[in-house]
């Protein structure tokens, strides 16, 4: 369980620097909520509260995916990839696949803001869970993924994959 001072106001850390964001983080802990709510008070979204609130997104977001002849509730967060084969679509986590009825385009829709990014016309992929890319000769990328996979990334999808991924440091 989360520990916060009695008032549910945890201190915020005041920095003398004038570019530094202040962010005061309130949480109420109560047996009355049945359900967490999230409310962010800013002046303007910056990429730092961009990347959190990509984050919360992905952490509250979970797809359906069957296998073995079972049907899991599958946090989004987990997911390595996700990719379509022969007009089937597979959630791959660090050790199991799952396939889902959703399509790769309305899993990207619904993926929007959250740390995942196309890389190829089957392809979509967990920034969160890339631990290393490398530039091939042919213009694509080549990205190794935490639990030792490869992806490519397809030349047509370098550019954002760059925005999403490398510009802004992985995540």
């Amino acid at each position: 369980m989360f520990q916060n001072p009695q008032n549910g106001t945890i201190p915020s850390i005041v920095f003398p620097l004038k570019d530094v964001v202040i962010i005061h983080l309130k949480v109420h802990e109560s047996e009355e909520y049945n359900e967490v709510e999230v409310i962010i008070n800013c002046r303007q979204i910056d990429d730092r509260l961009r990347r959190l609130i990509e984050q919360i997104k992905q952490m509250t977001t979970s797809i359906t995916g069957t296998k073995d002849g079972r049907t899991y509730s599958l946090p989004i967060d987990g997911a390595y990839y996700i990719e379509s084969i022969d007009n089937r679509s597979f959630l791959y986590n660090e050790k199991d696949v799952y396939e889902t009825d959703l399509k790769l385009y309305e899993i990207e829709k619904m993926l929007t803001g959250t740390h995942f990014i196309r890389i190829s016309k089957n392809l979509i992929v967990n920034t969160l869970h890339i631990e290393s890319v490398r530039a091939l000769f042919n213009g694509k990328f080549e990205a190794t993924l935490t639990n030792g996979e490869l992806v490519i990334v397809n030349r047509h999808y370098v550019k954002s994959f760059k925005e999403k991924f490398i510009l802004r440091g992985g995540n």
